[in-house]
C-alpha cells in the first residue's frame, strides 16, 4: 500500500479504492451534469408556460441557487452521519422526481417551490458526490479529481444534447425530461453498489466561517461558478429571445460550453504542470471575460456560440486549480 493510501482514515474495514468505486463516483458526477444541463434547456419552457419576465424569471431562477445553497452545509453532516450512498440515493431521486414538473408547472409560485426542491436535489448530489469523489482520491495511487469533474461536463454535453435532440424531433418538453429522468435513475441504479456507505469522520466543527486564504479562494470559486450558473440558467433564454434560435436549440449555448469544459479539464492536469497553477489561472479568465463579451456584444447566433465555447474552456481549470 502507497504512503498516498495510508493516510486515508480506516473507519470502514469494506473500502477498497477499486473501479467500482471510482466508477461510482464518475457516474455520480456524469449524473449532476446530465440533469443540470436538461434544465438549462427548459428555461425558455418555463418562462413561457409562466408568463413571466425576464425580472421575474431571474427571481425564479434564484429559488434554484437559494435552494443549493441552503442544502450544501448540511451535507457534510448528512455524509457523516448516513454515508454518501444514502445521501446520494435519496438526494438523486428527489430531483429526479421534480424534473419533468419543471416542464410543465403553469403557475410562478409553484415553479418556485419546484426550483428550490430541485436546487436543494442537486446542492445535496453535489457536495456529496465530492465528499465520495475526495475519499476514493486519497485512497488511490494517482491523483483522479480533474477526472472526475470532466465526466461533470460529460454529462452536460450529453444532457444539452439529448434534450434538444428529442426536441428537434418533436417530442415535448415533459416527455423529454421525463425520459431524462428515467435514464438518471437507471444511471444512479448502476453506481449503488459503488457509493460508499460512510464518508469521512468529523475531525471539527460541522460547520466553521472561511477565513484567510480560504475566503479568498472561495471568492474565486464564487466567481466561476456565477459565470457558469449564468451560462446555464439564461444561455438558452438569450439565444431564443435575442439571437433568433428555435426553443429547440436553446441547448446549444450550454452545450458549447459544457464541450469546451469537458476538453479542458481533462487535459487540464498535464496543462498546469507544463504550464503552472498561476498562469493556467489568469490565462483562463481572460478566455472567459473574453468568451463573454463576444457573446452579449456581437448579434450574431453563431458568435454567442463560440462565446459560450471560449467561457467554458477559460473556466475550465480555475475551480480544480483551486481546490488543489
Amino acid at each position: 500500500m502507497s504512503d498516498y493510501s495510508r493516510s486515508l482514515p480506516q473507519q470502514s474495514a469494506d473500502f477498497i479504492p477499486a473501479k467500482r468505486e471510482q466508477g461510482a463516483t464518475r457516474l455520480m458526477f456524469f449524473i449532476a451534469g446530465f440533469a443540470t444541463a436538461a434544465w438549462a434547456a427548459l428555461v425558455p419552457f418555463a418562462k413561457l408556460n409562466t408568463g413571466v419576465n425576464d425580472g421575474t424569471l431571474g427571481l425564479l431562477l434564484l429559488c434554484l441557487g437559494g435552494g443549493a445553497l441552503v442544502a450544501m452545509p448540511l451535507t457534510g453532516v448528512l455524509t457523516t452521519r448516513f454515508g454518501c450512498r444514502a445521501v446520494l440515493i435519496t438526494s438523486v431521486f428527489i430531483f429526479s422526481l421534480i424534473m419533468p414538473l419543471l416542464a410543465v408547472i403553469p403557475d410562478s409560485a409553484m415553479l418556485a417551490l419546484a426550483l428550490l426542491g430541485f436546487g436543494v436535489g442537486i446542492g445535496i448530489t453535489d457536495c456529496a458526490m465530492n465528499v465520495q469523489a475526495i475519499i476514493v482520491e486519497k485512497a488511490s495511487s494517482k491523483p483522479v479529481m480533474s477526472g472526475f469533474h470532466g465526466f461533470y461536463s460529460i454529462g452536460g454535453i450529453a444532457g444539452a444534447g439529448a434534450m434538444s435532440g428529442m426536441m428537434l424531433l418533436g417530442l415535448s418538453p415533459f416527455s423529454a425530461t421525463l425520459i431524462i429522468a428515467l435514464l438518471v435513475l437507471l444511471l444512479l441504479l448502476l453506481s449503488i453498489r459503488g457509493l460508499l456507505n460512510y464518508a469521512n469522520p468529523a475531525e471539527g466543527p460541522a460547520f466553521a466561517l472561511p477565513r484567510g486564504a480560504v475566503l479568498v479562494l472561495g471568492a474565486i470559486c464564487f466567481a466561476v461558478f456565477l459565470a457558469e450558473g449564468a451560462v446555464l440558467d439564461w444561455s438558452a433564454v438569450f439565444l431564443t429571445e435575442y439571437r433568433a434560435l428555435p426553443d429547440s436549440a436553446g441547448g446549444l449555448g450550454f452545450a458549447c460550453f459544457a464541450a469546451t469544459m469537458t476538453l479542458g479539464r481533462l487535459t487540464g492536469d498535464r496543462i498546469v504542470a507544463r504550464f503552472g497553477r498561476y498562469p493556467v489561472v489568469i490565462v483562463g479568465a481572460v478566455v472567459a471575460a473574453s468568451g463573454l463579451a463576444l457573446t452579449i456584444f456581437v448579434p450574431f447566433w453563431i458568435f454567442s456560440l463560440i462565446g459560450y465555447a471560449l467561457i467554458g474552456i477559460g473556466c475550465a481549470n480555475i475551480v480544480p486549480v483551486m481546490f488543489s
